[in-house]
């Protein structure tokens, strides 16, 4: 075996020396590869990046690709720099993997350069100090929890609760109403669930000023490590170069820090808690700090997290936490109720949702919502064994507030107009604000709920009372309320 690396037409070669797994060892002569320098093996069909020089002569690179066939003694070419992402115009409406390779069936991009993945977040000199909001559309998280602009919110949820529709939503109302770019970063994603998303994105209209990067289950760790940083740096190119909002979602956060702790433990570095890497932290701020409003734009994020074993002291939930400025809890059992969006509004909560960001009235109104909500919730038991009946009138009054509230915080998507036959409403924080607090001081209390039900604005509610026949059930509801 040439234990010597070769220099051919300038191009630095070595040779690989051991094989374990993913990880790889190159034995070089001379010049050593720097940290995060990618090598092509076989042609180029396998890719190792650099992680570790082990002496003068060697370094260890984990395989961004399946390592079958590689062989010690094969010849290594060092391609002279990092991995890298496509930018520019041309990327968009594509669906890439980590490599920037299209995965869509369709032509090679065009009008598109290179980008190294590996960048440093932008200066604080450049960050904004203005914290705004950004404004969904959808009333119940802009009522209750107002995201940051620039800002990187959680969506905790299990499946078929409507995670993924609410993301799809979130892109549809981005590209319409803030004429920006979203960016969809699959990590650790099933192929079935890529699939759907982009025939999903495609029927709904939003897929021409939409990216979508995936690292998929199958693929090796490095590759799933990797693709956070690709869909970054994509969308660090609209934010810098063409000035423009980005909307980022990740599905799943967990998914990154998980490929690490594999990364971490082929490298043989030593577990720290539970497991993880003793870089996790490192690694994941490298990460969100990228993520960032600055003097020419905002890339603002929404990312799907799983807390593993629902333990919210799990070192990966902990740190995750610590970067977000909003969390979206999706509970299964408002989504039983038929109560879409399924965001449980007592559980969900967002570092903006403070007088001085929001403004006292908008915030007032959140906690006289919240409060309301809560003292239905403490109600449930006793209606559930005695009836409303029992209820002193002043209970009956906040028990048929707050289920109207429930209703008018439901909305209809654009995204699944095809499957509910209802419009899709974009309702503005004005518009939402002025619903609820109308509702508050019972403006409503002799609308059956029905008529909040799956609405946009509140001055809906008066044609769909006209359309619509009272049902039994919520006509004494309302009587009973009325009453009192």
């Amino acid at each position: 075996m040439a234990e010597v690396a070769l220099k051919v037409n300038a191009t630095i070669l070595g040779v690989v020396a051991a094989v374990r797994g993913s990880v790889v060892d190159i034995r070089f002569d001379g010049h050593l590869p720097p940290i995060y320098s990618l090598l092509h093996a076989q042609s180029g069909e396998i890719v190792i990046e650099v992680l570790a020089q082990l002496d003068a002569r060697q370094v260890r690179g984990i395989a961004l690709t399946p390592t079958q066939g590689l062989a010690r003694g094969m010849p290594v070419e060092d391609t002279g720099g990092p991995l890298k992402a496509l930018v520019g115009k041309g990327i968009l409406s594509r669906m890439f993997d980590v490599f920037g390779n299209a995965i869509d069936r369709e032509a090679a991009p065009t009008d598109v350069r290179w980008r190294s993945v590996h960048r440093a977040p932008p200066p604080l000199g450049r960050r904004s100090t203005k914290s705004e909001i950004f404004e969904t559309g959808i009333k119940v998280i802009d009522v209750l929890m107002p995201l940051e602009r620039g800002g990187k919110a959680g969506v905790f949820g299990g499946a078929g609760v409507g995670k993924t529709v609410l993301l799809t939503e979130m892109i549809h109302n981005m590209v319409g109403q803030h004429e920006g770019v979203s960016i969809f970063c699959g990590i650790g994603e099933r192929c079935r669930e890529g699939e759907e998303l982009y025939r999903d994105m495609k029927a709904a209209g939003v897929l021409s000023n939409m990216v979508m990067v995936y690292g998929q289950m199958n693929e090796p760790p490095g590759a799933r490590f990797r693709v956070g940083h690709a869909a970054l740096t994509m969308a660090e190119y609209f934010r810098d170069d063409e000035h423009r909002d980005v909307l980022l979602l990740v599905d799943n956060i967990f998914r990154f820090i998980q490929a690490g702790m594999e990364v971490s433990g082929l490298m043989g570095q030593m577990p720290s808690r539970l497991g993880y890497q003793p870089t996790m932290g490192t690694e994941l701020s490298g990460l969100e700090e990228r993520i960032a409003n600055t003097d020419t734009g905002a890339i603002t994020s929404i990312q799907a997290v799983y807390v593993p074993a629902d333990d919210f002291t799990d070192p990966a939930a902990v740190h995750t936490f610590s970067h977000l400025s909003a969390s979206i809890v999706l509970s299964r059992k408002r989504a039983s109720e038929g109560l879409y969006p399924a965001i449980d509004p007592l559980q969900s909560s967002s570092k903006m949702a403070t007088p001085g960001i929001v403004g006292q009235r908008h915030y007032a109104l959140a906690q006289e919502i919240r409060r309301t909500l809560a003292q239905y919730a403490e109600l449930k038991d006793i209606i559930a064994m005695l009836g409303l009946e029992q209820l002193s009138p002043q209970d009956r009054m906040v028990v048929g507030r707050a289920r109207r509230l429930e209703r008018f915080l439901t909305q209809p998507f654009f995204t699944t107009e095809q499957f509910t036959g209802l419009k899709g409403k974009l309702v503005s924080l004005k518009d939402a604000l002025d619903g609820c607090e109308r509702i508050l001081r019972d403006e409503f209390k002799d609308y059956p709920e029905s008529a909040l039900y799956m609405i946009g604005a509140i001055g809906e509610a008066k044609a769909t009372a006209k359309s619509e026949p009272e049902p039994p059930a919520e006509a004494e509801h309302a009587a009973s309320t009325h009453e009192s």
